[in-house]
């Protein structure tokens, strides 16, 4: 790379450790402020930030490769979103504006007792983390291949810098940086795809013409097949219920509707960004079928042999200087969007869902001061899971990833438990929730069931056995006792 490249990558991300130094500079943060932005985040912030948290690297760079490769039919799966995100509105989200609520699992808590609310921790905690390491490692993958750094140094680079700005600023900080992140990553998306576009002798008509006659945007197949992830029925029915699982049930997205002024605000950010992920995929298979042009035309230096380096090749092999370096920014931006959630919401859940009722502790200094070392904690944890999984085959990894996804259906079939049932308690709820693991394990490594069915499989599951289990084991009433204690703030 150029220095001019090098110096485009680097202011990027010292704004995004100043931000987090002027955020986290405006006055002392109590609990409230650090992790939920004393509730007083603007709808249209919260709405990107969601876009943001949910759009990694991997996404960037990957789902232009399904259309390289294939067509549009990926674009059925944000459909299922968008239904998905208006589940969660109606029958989620109040539940957590009730009260004095911080956390995802402490709804849980207040349900069924402590032990299913620490249950309910561990599991997103270890799943979230093993899952965000091993994005964190395909990040620098990618990274290291762009600008050909040793794959260690891309580890620390983009998880030294995510952790700045996130142990600085908290919630807050995570926010205004995913508004940063997502407009520099659509920034660097678009232009890309300009330079692809004016770089085809015939333009724009080219691109729509092979692209036409290779059949490139075909967008729906109504076959109904339990094996291949983009169908139809797979994007409405699947995609529904793994977005009402991954937004209605993970701590990471929780946390975003609670810094939100309202519930109303909270859900109309949920549901506006369903849409702007949908326009968002569609922008990226673009480029994949641009690629798909362009590289037919004017052959790579090097064969693509998986379609999600195609995108890398290109902006190796095309972009010019200053350009590469914004570009390589937008991959920095999905991939610390989505490491800065994860880094807050796990100090969140282990503070508020473990540490604070069990210990009492209600010494906001100490906490944030906690909170602030737990974030560093799960920062070298997630560094450390990167590390070690350059030893692994890619498809140990990708199968990795998939297990750190599943669990939220295990998670949904909880919440979805405890809102139409009274009279189920927490021995059948931690036995729903070992059938539903239990279940996605089998679907996973036993069936070639496509992954989108994967939390249809683990909510159902954990709500039929918990439901069942509920005439064997006795109602036990929730003891709440440290679980409702507050921050002074």
């Amino acid at each position: 790379m150029s220095p001019i490249d090098v110096a485009v990558i680097v202011v990027y991300i010292l704004g995004c450790t100043a931000l987090g130094g002027w955020i986290g500079g405006k006055g002392e943060q109590g609990l409230k402020g650090y992790f939920l932005a004393e509730r007083d985040m603007p709808i249209w912030a919260v709405m990107i930030s969601i876009v943001a948290t949910e759009t990694s690297t991997v996404t960037f760079l990957s789902v232009p490769g399904t259309a390289y490769k294939g067509n549009f039919e990926f674009l059925q799966l944000p459909i299922g979103y968008i239904f998905g995100r208006m589940i969660v509105s109606a029958v989620l989200l109040p539940s957590y504006f009730k009260g004095q609520i911080e956390t995802a699992y402490q709804v849980l808590g207040n349900r069924f007792g402590q032990a299913t609310r620490r249950t309910a921790s561990i599991l997103f905690l270890f799943t979230r983390n093993l899952g965000d390491g091993l994005r964190l490692f395909l990040a620098a993958t990618v990274l290291s291949i762009i600008t050909r750094w040793d794959i260690l140094y891309a580890i620390i680079a983009v998880e030294v810098a995510t952790i700045i700005y996130t142990y600085i600023g908290g919630v807050k900080a995570v926010i205004w940086a995913d508004v940063l992140q997502f407009t520099v990553y659509i920034i660097g998306a678009l232009i890309a795809l300009y330079i692809l576009i004016h770089k085809l002798p015939g333009g724009l008509g080219q691109l729509m013409d092979t692209a036409k006659a290779a059949d490139k945007f075909k967008t729906f197949d109504f076959s109904f097949t339990l094996t291949k992830p983009y169908t139809f029925w797979a994007g409405l029915i699947g995609g529904m219920v793994l977005n009402t699982a991954t937004h209605g049930a993970d701590q990471m997205m929780v946390q975003r509707y609670l810094a939100a002024r309202s519930q109303k605000q909270a859900a109309g950010a949920l549901i506006a960004s369903g849409f702007v992920v949908l326009a968002q995929f569609a922008l990226f298979l673009f480029i994949g079928v641009a690629l798909y042009v362009f590289f037919g035309q004017f052959p790579p230096s090097e064969p693509v042999t998986r379609p999600d380096r195609a995108f890398s090749q290109f902006i190796v092999d095309q972009l010019p200087t200053g350009i590469l370096g914004l570009v390589i920014a937008a991959i920095f931006a999905s991939a610390m969007g989505v490491l800065s959630g994860s880094l807050n919401a796990s100090a969140s859940t282990l503070i508020n869902d473990l540490y604070r009722p069990i210990t009492g502790d209600t010494d906001e200094v100490r906490l944030v001061r906690l909170s602030k070392l737990a974030t560093i904690g799960f920062g070298v944890v997630q560094a450390s899971v990167a590390w070690w999984a350059t030893g692994l085959e890619a498809s140990v990894v990708d199968n990795a990833l998939a297990i750190a996804g599943f669990t939220t259906g295990i998670l949904l079939g909880l919440f979805i438990l405890g809102n139409v049932t009274k009279d189920v308690g927490q021995g059948a709820a931690l036995t729903g929730l070992a059938a539903g693991v239990a279940a996605v394990m089998y679907a996973k490594f036993g069936t070639s069931l496509a992954w989108p069915w994967y939390a249809l499989v683990g909510s159902t599951t954990t709500f039929i056995v918990g439901l069942a289990a509920g005439r064997i084991f006795p109602t036990v009433r929730p003891i709440p006792a440290a679980e409702s204690l507050q921050p002074t703030s």
